[in-house]
């Protein structure tokens, strides 16, 4: 891959992921103070993303790996999702907004697996390139967090003069600069077809659940769906809760998350390699009840230090579990049903588990919210006791594993020590 081409993926990723951490992490305060919606219409508003990650396999798989060339998919659905930011901006109530976010998320969900498609296909070696591409997506969540605080759209004034609608008009130019951009991309043409009509379930990744036969993996499978229920949690409430008890540039101090994400990235292989497959996971799902923890028991006073650590233990959370559980998945797949797996996970993790997670999160956020505030300890507390009994389930019934060199998961009863 030539430094030229590289550069060039770089730039899509940071606009792909500029352009949804610059308003999916404030959605909950925006929503809230400006949209006046309750617990639950907030849930629904971020159940989109579960609705577009269940959708967009069929996009995908009938579309972009059948007929058109993955670039210029993208560049459409972004140009039709500039047009559906600019409606977010313009709606005025969540009966407006609502159709707008979901037929967005629709659209949006497609494009995470689109931009991964183009970038592997300029790849001669992408176990040792992607990384190198796909971190500059991370760099762009980042820096659309940090614009976000540094306007002060986020701020305690700029919520109350509904700055924060802004969110989407920027989002919506960036839209339209990916679209465009996305015309220019390296020609990524469809992949040639199979013999044989294309199925519903080679679409959701059905194939593979000939990988739930094995004890193991479907522990992991469950587990999987049920640690998505508390990290919607995180994704819905977490600037709503920073902005409410006066977190000052809340946003931005979020993006402390995805810094430790790229840390800990980092630190995964050596991890795996020394503990194995099990401590690893296990790790990832202690770090959400301990964030939950340090939530409910923080404050923005003397004890604002709590809010900063339950922040950067994204990295940990999001690394040890859903990074580790792909390599994972990867391993125990198999050459037969690589892609499948990853659906599969996909749709069972960001789809049923988030959907069921952001419809807990609004019926609690609700039972606690007084007087357009809430008692946002109790809230918390729900969360990190659910990851809590993952964690202890989970700990009681895996089995170690670590994943060997070639690639393969193997029980650590088997394997030698490394």
């Amino acid at each position: 891959m030539s430094s030229t081409v590289r550069l060039r993926l770089c730039l899509m990723m940071f606009l792909q992921f500029f352009i949804w951490g610059g308003w999916f992490v404030t959605l909950g305060s925006y929503l809230a103070a400006n949209l006046h919606a309750s617990g639950v219409q907030t849930g629904a508003a971020y159940s989109t993303q579960s609705w577009g990650a269940i959708i967009a396999p069929f996009i995908v798989g009938l579309i972009a790996d059948r007929y058109v060339n993955a670039e210029r998919l993208l560049g459409a659905l972004h140009l039709a999702g500039g047009l559906l930011m600019y409606a977010l901006f313009s709606a005025r109530d969540f009966g407006a907004f609502y159709p707008y976010v979901l037929a967005y998320m629709i659209l949006y969900m497609p494009t995470l697996a689109l931009v991964n498609a183009i970038s592997f296909r300029q790849m001669t070696e992408p176990a040792r390139h992607f990384s190198g591409v796909r971190v500059w997506g991370t760099i762009g969540w980042i820096v659309a967090g940090l614009v976000i605080s540094y306007l002060a759209w986020d701020s305690r004034a700029g919520i109350s003069q509904g700055m924060l609608r802004n969110t989407f008009l920027m989002c919506s130019l960036a839209s339209f600069a990916l679209g465009l951009y996305s015309f220019t991309l390296p020609r990524t043409p469809p992949q040639p077809r199979s013999a044989g009509p294309l199925r519903l379930s080679q679409l959701l990744g059905f194939d593979a659940l000939v990988l739930l036969r094995q004890r193991n993996f479907a522990v992991f499978f469950v587990a999987s769906i049920l640690i998505c229920i508390p990290l919607a949690f995180y994704y819905q409430n977490a600037n709503q809760f920073l902005t409410e008890i006066h977190v000052a540039n809340a946003t931005g101090k979020q993006t402390i998350g995805q810094m430790s994400e790229v840390l800990f990235m980092l630190a995964i292989p050596l991890f795996l390699r020394t503990f194995g497959m099990k401590t690893t996971l296990l790790v990832g799902m202690l770090a959400w009840a301990c964030r939950y923890l340090l939530f409910a028991f923080g404050n923005a006073g003397a004890l604002a230090f709590m809010l900063i650590v339950g922040i950067a233990l994204h990295g940990v959370c999001y690394d040890f579990f859903f990074v580790s559980g792909q390599i994972y998945t990867d391993s125990k797949a198999g050459a037969q049903h690589k892609a499948a797996a990853q659906g599969l996970i996909t749709l069972a993790t960001y789809g049923l588990g988030m959907l069921i997670g952001f419809s807990a999160a609004g019926l609690i956020d609700d039972r606690y919210a007084v007087a357009g505030a809430h008692d946002w300890r109790s809230i918390w507390l729900y969360p990190a006791a659910f990851a809590a009994v993952i964690f202890v389930l989970f700990a009681m019934t895996f089995r170690n594993e670590k994943v060997a060199y070639d690639g393969s998961a193997v029980d650590s009863a088997a394997a030698p020590e490394r």
